[in-house]
């Protein structure tokens, strides 16, 4: 088991970056910019978003006189740009319409035996009371065939993507020939159902909330890769690719990030460890807190978990475990092998350590919680009074967060200046999280003063990473 005692940690910002920040700024001062994380949305509701997409609908239908199924067809594939739509209809009409699958360029003719339709599909004569229909594109086959296909593709979830049944026929068909051929109720209603999910998805503009059993769509005035929040449930996502949320690394990287985690070629390589020993006298160690400072109950031995390196290293220059060291002897194929190995491991270990001490640090604030309940039942004081600790727990979770999803920003850097800076700043913000986490974690000793200040020192330093790497 890990075990603490009260003293405070103490860092140095004597640095080969301090002249840069001091030169351009002060990274304690409040920052010039906005928020680089604040990103403005609504939360609609179904009935909302279908009115917002009828408009787009009736406005293009108004422009140039087409049927509100046609302008549906045309908006889903233009994703909904509007005036995208106008432009290229007042260039060259038939070029969208054949760019948006909605007319071919040579349509084949429809072939008659002695004046009698014969469906390509049940090779028979229709009868003249079962009907026939024909898209843009020639292909004509009896009704009852058109419905068959169209119950089998919707049954298979298939509905804004429904094409022609010819063979390498990519023509997409009107929702009015849909609906109008498709007569069971329960049918009509999953088709309906899900197109609209299909408009939502295809509209750059909005995003389905992605919390459990939430029916909420989420609207912005910009598809960016930025922390969208559900007013309904909370839930908070990137708003570009629907996942987790990622600042600083991009929708790309982490997406290349999550797979790589993921192959077994390389995770098998990794076991990963909850327990270590203490590098001084070799004891059994047991991580119980988010804190990666570790104090040793058997020998008192302060040091980091995640290098092993005596704490007392850290305070000297700055946080300089983050940083990835690699071997330039590495000529043999299996030693870049080795190394290239050496060096995931490295960014993954951090990674998952972090997001460990964040679940870890979700017990500590239930904690918190309870001392609070505890003393405001016995009369020393209010929630308002105690509401301090709860904000310095959540503050440490969001920057821990980011600070989690720096390691495979750094993970993909070409090394050079810029990666330097960066692995400076993230260096910085590490050595700050850890002293608010042991501080929040002794909150019963801790002066408030002290804590705030911490709080608002790691703040600043998250931002300032943020502003300087987070790019949209």
């Amino acid at each position: 088991m890990s075990e603490y005692d009260d003293e405070d940690m103490e860092y140095s910002d004597q640095d080969d970056y301090e002249d840069y920040y001091n030169a351009d700024r002060d990274v304690m001062s409040p920052p010039h910019n906005p928020d680089a994380e604040y990103f403005p949305v609504q939360c609609l509701s179904v009935d909302e978003v279908e009115k917002f997409l009828n408009e787009l609908v009736e406005q293009l239908c108004t422009s140039i006189h087409v049927t509100p199924s046609m302008s549906k067809v045309l908006l889903y594939e233009n994703k909904w740009a509007v005036q995208e739509v106008l432009w290229k209809y007042n260039e060259d009409p038939d070029k969208l319409f054949v760019a948006s699958r909605m007319k071919t360029l040579q349509p084949v003719s429809v072939k008659t035996k002695k004046d009698k339709f014969v469906c390509p599909v049940c090779v028979g004569p229709v009868a003249e009371e079962l009907g026939v229909t024909s898209l843009a594109c020639g292909h004509c086959y009896c009704d009852n065939c058109w419905r068959c296909h169209f119950e089998n593709k919707i049954k298979q979830g298939v509905s804004t993507e429904l094409s022609c049944m010819a063979l390498n026929c990519e023509l997409l068909v009107p929702e009015e020939i849909v609906l109008s051929t498709v007569n069971k109720p329960n049918l009509r209603k999953k088709y309906q159902h899900f197109a609209f999910r299909e408009y939502i998805k295809s509209h750059p503009l909005l995003r389905f909330c992605p919390g459990a059993n939430c029916t909420a769509v989420i609207k912005s005035k910009e598809s960016l890769a930025k922390k969208a929040i559900c007013t309904q449930c909370e839930t908070s996502f990137c708003f570009k690719c629907g996942n987790d949320y990622h600042a600083p690394t991009d929708c790309a990287t982490i997406k290349k990030w999550i797979t790589k985690c993921a192959d077994d070629s390389e995770t098998s390589n990794y076991i990963a460890a909850n327990t270590k020993d203490c590098p001084k006298c070799n004891i059994f160690i047991e991580k119980n807190g988010g804190c990666n400072h570790m104090q040793c109950l058997s020998c008192k031995y302060d040091f980091c978990w995640m290098c092993m390196g005596d704490w007392k290293a850290h305070g000297t220059e700055y946080y300089d475990c983050s940083k990835y060291r690699e071997n330039p002897q590495n000529g043999s194929e299996s030693a870049r092998a080795r190394e290239a190995l050496k060096k995931y491991l490295h960014y993954y270990e951090r990674w998952e350590n972090h997001s460990k001490s964040l679940l870890l640090e979700k017990q500590t604030l239930d904690k918190i919680k309870e001392r609070i309940n505890s003393k405001v039942m016995t009369s020393k004081g209010t929630w308002i009074d105690w509401q301090y600790l709860l904000d310095s727990a959540t503050l440490l979770a969001k920057c821990r967060y980011t600070l989690q999803y720096t390691y495979p920003y750094a993970y993909y850097m070409d090394n050079g200046p810029k990666k330097e800076l960066f692995e400076y700043q993230q260096a910085k913000l590490e050595a700050e999280i850890e002293n608010l986490s042991w501080k929040i974690e002794r909150a019963e000793t801790t002066d408030r003063g002290d804590l705030e200040n911490q709080m608002d020192i790691a703040e600043k330093r998250r931002a300032t990473m943020l502003q300087d790497f987070f790019h949209i």
